[in-house]
């Protein structure tokens, strides 16, 4: 009988020792980036302004819950697909195509998680505008499950590492500027905007966003997160069923 929970944590074991057994590595790679974003932006760029800190801290959260889920599934299974061969292994063992995905996404959810988490309570201590509500930890596992599952799509095409670089550089690194996570989209030209609303992290953060500030959560934008992460776990279920890895 097909068990999907069991296999998918069968499929996450490795994954996870080696999170646990670098556990401060981790978390301190995943916080670096988000705490200099606090900082440049939080407190450079408007002074300490309270209502702007309570902005933006959000729309860091959805960076790092894009960072942590899209890194820790490409360069994963990249590593494992050509210098350990440990993927090919994977597939051959007695696992569904379905527990093999979203096992390799349970590293990227919980990086994300943990480091959103905390960025939230460093927020939380530096102005009261911030709540910790359970739309907003929804929003933070569905941002990583989908950017995981983005990740787990470039880790199975890349052929080598710099092309997965040259991925993160076009995809993910002008997302983390241009989605309404620093600054408000609307404030952008029309048909920059229209582009800008089209990308995953844009939904992401506005979900965060008002779940952060309890303002009422948009539906459309929750639902478009659930057509991409639906969209990105059929491109990878395609490329294993097809071995286009």
């Amino acid at each position: 009988m097909y068990n999907l929970p069991s296999e998918v944590f069968r499929v996450a074991y490795g994954d996870l020792c080696y999170m646990r057994h670098n556990l401060v590595q981790t978390l301190v790679s995943t916080l670096i980036g988000p705490l200099l974003y606090l900082l440049a932006f939080g407190y450079g760029m408007r002074s300490g302004d309270q209502d702007y800190i309570a902005y933006v801290i959000p729309g860091i959260i959805a960076i790092s819950s894009m960072n942590a889920g899209f890194s820790s599934s490409s360069q994963k299974i990249l590593i494992q697909r050509l210098f350990h061969s440990s993927f090919d292994e994977l597939i051959l063992c007695p696992m569904h195509t379905p527990s093999v995905i979203l096992g390799k996404c349970v590293m990227g959810g919980l990086r994300g998680l943990a480091g959103g988490l905390i960025i939230l309570g460093l927020g939380m201590l530096l102005t009261p505008g911030l709540s910790l509500t359970p739309w907003l930890v929804l929003a933070m596992l569905l941002s990583c499950l989908m950017f995981s599952l983005l990740g787990v799509a470039a880790g199975l095409t890349a052929n080598s590492s710099p092309t997965l670089m040259m991925i993160n550089s076009i995809v993910i690194l002008p997302m983390s500027f241009m989605c309404g996570t620093l600054f408000d989209v609307d404030s952008l030209p029309d048909f920059a905007a229209y582009i800008v609303w089209a990308l995953p992290l844009s939904h992401s953060t506005a979900v965060m966003r008002a779940s952060a500030l309890c303002d009422p959560v948009d539906p459309t934008s929750v639902a478009v997160i659930l057509v991409y992460a639906t969209a990105f776990y059929c491109i990878c279920h395609l490329i294993i069923k097809k071995k286009l890895y």
